[in-house]
């Protein structure tokens, strides 16, 4: 709390500063502190040596102190996809009319800024900026305030370095993409260099957006920049924030500024929506994993865009290729070469490369950067075959020169023909846009995964979101492909990732918001949870693309997104910031500790749960410790809340994990009214002991609430651990 010697809360700061006896040379000109955070946070950000942080440390006043990090960015027909086209006649239609196409919701948008002139940002039809909106347009260097209308209403920049020509301009690319995939206006005849030629539309269409440049230098953002803008999104009065960062690591609630930011937002009834992170299929890998925000995963959608291998000795290999240029001439078979991981600038012989058709392995560099290394050194074609890092993945890459991508089965096909053929020799034919590919959704190689390094209790990713190949606005400043030596320019782009798939569900929240505007974040959460779905059209399981296996809930959470669905989820599971903080107690986090998350101090010998897995999560998520045969039950106690019109009587199905029997009390529920709420506790018991050699062992089963013609499912997460 602020002494009242002091009239504004930033001179308080300044003389806590101004009393550290350590000396630093950053203090030069007096510029200490770079951020004061008043909405989300209480506190500042200031440049320190590493003696004034530990003096800082021992101040009573100070609750802690978090080191300033950086964050990355986590770089059409996924409208339809999801059905919300205009095309077909379905409740989806509903959603979108019944919320207006979410004229009158604001959606902030953290990122590398905008590019205003794009299409995707005009405003003609839409009505006036809602009167609530308190935010600015300070556009900066190269963005005047004229550039903000109605459609974009807000732009700023936050930038803890000082440097010149600074504005909220996007000249990297990713920040138009995440905004216009949010909310972009429809433009028609869309497309990227003839490829996914169509109508391209933001989730919310008609929503209004504002920018917040946290990000810098290709991407680097850094964490008190994030939390800055956070904390000004809240102040302007946004409704849906949205987040494509990660820091490929996972930290304590308490030391993450997302985590604590979207606390403070959450708890102003904003919808935090963020990127899980494009670490891949690795355990535990999945990032920004605060419970109270929406954490999204990556699928594809059933476009692509096939290129072939055709070997001479007839077999045709499909991969995936953005290439627009010149075809290789036709039946023309060149001679085929592997060069592994050697495929950069200078490390190509001329002489072996020369006219040949070269395989280089993925990583390194970019796929394309490596197309260009091929050409320099005298080849007429590239393909780029995945590792086991991988798998069956692809990612079609807009090649300067003929280069497609196969996966790692493909890579396996193609190597045994080089090593068991004398004169090896392939082409290469490049075809358009593919629509309907099956199977769809497939989870994305590069999507991160659970379990939640932070807690088991808590399943992350909540959901996966369509986030490969997207098609979406691109700045002007910066290549599709982001090489030095391509200078195209494009007012669309398609490019992957968790980034690409967090926008699709910000949208989503924006337009169930402006449908349902007594819902709270969690309701909204909670609809999108309940109802998604972990079947392709064919009523298979959902696939994942590091194997073509099935995939599991450590990568699609409850499931792929159905907005259908979501806008008449019949009952939801909500949470209050006050059940959080009862969370937080439960989970053994110290109080100094909460207070840094929720800005106040608590008592938890107050918390109405006394087990995190009591948190009323819309995924039941119960670990047992295997080196206690004694333990070996478990009481699961959730609340769902009717927000149907009419009255219903749901009745509980339940498939058991395995080795597990589940129970739930009662098996039925009347609800009369909406708004109603109604309790169940969920017996989990142990019948055998599923152990495997790994340091977790979980089994999935779940429960299903029905009336009839709602859904309600949570999946239920049994997991075997010496750690519980």
């Amino acid at each position: 709390m602020k002494p009242s010697d002091f009239s504004e809360v930033e001179d308080w700061y300044r003389s806590i500063l101004d009393s550290l006896t350590a000396k630093s040379l950053f203090f030069e000109n007096n510029k200490k502190i770079t951020h004061v955070y008043k909405t989300v946070f209480h506190g500042f950000s200031a440049r320190l040596a590493s003696q004034q942080v530990q003096e800082l440390k021992k101040r009573p006043e100070i609750v802690g102190v978090i080191q300033d990090r950086k964050r990355h960015i986590q770089i059409t027909r996924s409208p339809g996809f999801l059905g919300l086209t205009t095309a077909t006649k379905t409740r989806i239609n509903d959603l979108r009319q019944k919320s207006n196409y979410g004229s009158n919701v604001i959606i902030g948008v953290l990122d590398t800024g905008l590019w205003p002139e794009g299409k995707s940002f005009q405003d003609h039809g839409l009505d006036p900026i809602p009167s609530r909106w308190k935010g600015e347009c300070v556009g900066g260097e190269d963005f005047p305030k004229s550039l903000c209308n109605k459609k974009l209403i807000g732009a700023r920049y936050f930038r803890s370095e000082e440097l010149s020509n600074i504005s909220a301009r996007d000249h990297h690319g990713h920040g138009t993409h995440t905004s216009s995939t949010i909310a972009g206006h429809t433009v028609n005849n869309a497309s990227f260099l003839g490829f996914a030629n169509g109508e391209a539309s933001g989730m919310a269409e008609k929503a209004r957006l504002a920018v917040y440049k946290v990000c810098w230098n290709g991407g680097q953002c850094m964490e008190s920049d994030i939390l800055a803008g956070l904390d000004k999104a809240v102040e302007d009065g946004v409704d849906v924030i949205s987040i494509s960062l990660g820091s490929g690591r996972s930290e304590p609630y308490f030391l993450d500024p997302i985590a604590i930011g979207s606390f403070g937002a959450m708890e102003k009834g904003v919808f935090v929506s963020a990127a899980a992170g494009n670490s891949g299929f690795r355990a535990e890998t999945v990032d920004n994993v605060a419970p109270w925000m929406i954490t999204v995963g990556a699928s594809t959608i059933d476009r692509k865009f096939p290129a072939d291998v055709v070997l001479e000795d007839g077999t045709t290999i499909t991969g995936s290729s953005l290439y627009n240029g010149k075809q290789l001439p036709n039946k023309t078979y060149f001679p085929l070469i592997y060069a592994g991981s050697t495929c950069m600038y200078g490390s190509l012989d001329q002489k072996l490369i020369h006219g040949k058709i070269v395989v280089c392995d993925r990583g390194d560099i970019g796929c394309v950067d490596k197309g260009i290394a091929v050409k320099k050194a005298g080849g007429v074609g590239m393909i780029v075959a995945n590792t086991e890092s991988s798998g069956e993945g692809l990612i079609a890459d807009a090649h300067l020169f003929p280069g497609l991508a196969i996966t790692l089965s493909a890579r396996e096909k193609v190597l045994n023909y080089i090593n068991s053929t004398k004169n090896p020799r392939a082409t290469m034919v490049f075809h358009k846009t593919q629509l309907g590919a099956k199977p769809a959704p497939v989870v994305a190689v590069f999507s991160s995964r659970g379990p939640n390094p932070q807690s088991i209790y808590i399943v992350k990713p909540d959901v996966i979101a369509p986030g490969v190949d997207i098609l979406a606005a691109w700045t002007n400043d910066s290549s599709p492909s982001g090489c030095l030596e391509d200078t195209r320019r494009a007012e669309f782009n398609i490019i992957s990732g968790t980034s690409m798939s967090c926008p699709h569900v910000s949208g989503l929240a924006a337009l169930l918001k402006a449908a349902h505007l007594d819902w709270s974040p969690a309701m909204i959460k909670s609809a999108l949870m309940t109802t998604a779905y972990t079947q392709d059209e064919d009523g298979n399981p959902l696939l994942d693309e590091k194997d073509l296996n099935q995939t599991n809930i450590w990568a699609m959470g409850a499931g792929h997104v159905d907005p259908q669905k979501a806008l008449d989820p019949g009952l939801v599971y909500d949470l209050t910031a006050e059940d959080y903080i009862d969370f937080l107690c439960a989970s053994s986090y110290s109080l100094d500790h909460i207070q840094m998350i929720t800005r106040r101090s608590v008592n938890c010998s107050l918390s109405k749960i006394e087990n995190p897995w009591d948190l009323n999560y819309p995924i039941i998520s119960i670990a047992f410790d295997d080196s206690k045969s004694s333990n070996s039950e478990g009481l699961v106690t959730r609340t769902v809340t009717h927000v149907s019109e009419t009255a219903s009587t749901y009745k509980v199905t339940i498939i058991n994990p395995e080795g597990v029997s589940v129970t739930v009390d009662p098996e039925e529920l009347e609800f009369e009214e909406k708004s109603e709420k109604q309790s169940y506790k969920v017996k989990i018991s142990i019948k055998e002991m599923v152990v495997t050699d790994d340091k977790v062992t979980s089994k999935v089963g779940k429960l299903v609430w029905t009336d009839g013609k709602h859904n309600v499912t949570s999946p239920i997460v049994v997991t075997w651990t010496e750690l519980a």
